[in-house]
């Protein structure tokens, strides 16, 4: 119920400002997948409380992104400033909550669900979860940019960075991998909780 109260609230403020509106639907449309599948199973298989969070505050990312465009927020203009970058930077924030968040759902499904629970196999399998979901999201901004031609300029938010597509995923890998390494013991903590 907080999450879908913050997400209103964080769609409204954010819809409300978008600089383009669909590019604002395509940044916030993985907030409405991600709650159509945690409100029908919040009751059967309720997440811990860390993944609850995490999930607000990347949905949170996703809305902010959305109501400037990634390459026009203003965190990222300052981080510009501050480090000297050649680019607005707040997708990087975005693609390493891609690896980071899915990490640890990716984890919670595995061990909870499927009961994996081997040391070794379950980051791996984390990881490689996070990379798949990484890959598919830049095919989709391909595949939008194909469709869109010019109009894929905003969601893309390359800014002219040839890379933008391998360091989109290796941030989103280095999200993954510092997730596990700083959480698993307090999930680890919460799922026994469960």
């Amino acid at each position: 119920m907080i999450i879908a109260a913050l997400w209103a609230l964080g769609l409204l403020a954010s819809g409300w400002r978008a600089t383009d509106r669909v590019t604002w639907l395509m940044e916030v449309f993985p907030c409405f997948i991600a709650f159509a599948f945690m409100w029908p199973t919040r009751k059967n298989f309720p997440l811990t409380p860390l993944l609850y969070a995490l999930i607000v505050v990347h949905g949170l990312i996703l809305m902010l992104g959305g109501a400037y465009t990634y390459a026009k927020v203003p965190l990222g203009f300052w981080m510009q400033d501050w480090f000297g970058f050649a680019r607005n930077n707040y997708d990087k924030i975005g693609h390493f909550a891609q690896g980071f968040v899915p990490a640890i759902a990716a984890r919670e499904l595995l061990i909870r669900k499927f009961n994996i629970n081997h040391r070794k196999l379950l980051p791996f399998l984390c990881v490689s979860i996070c990379m798949a979901i990484s890959a598919f999201y830049e095919l989709i901004e391909w595949w939008t940019a194909l469709l869109l031609g010019q109009g894929a300029d905003e969601f893309l938010g390359t800014q002219g960075y040839i890379w933008d597509t391998q360091s989109d995923m290796f941030f989103a890998m280095i999200g993954a991998i510092t997730a596990l390494i700083i959480l698993t013991r307090w999930h680890d903590k919460q799922i026994r909780a469960i």
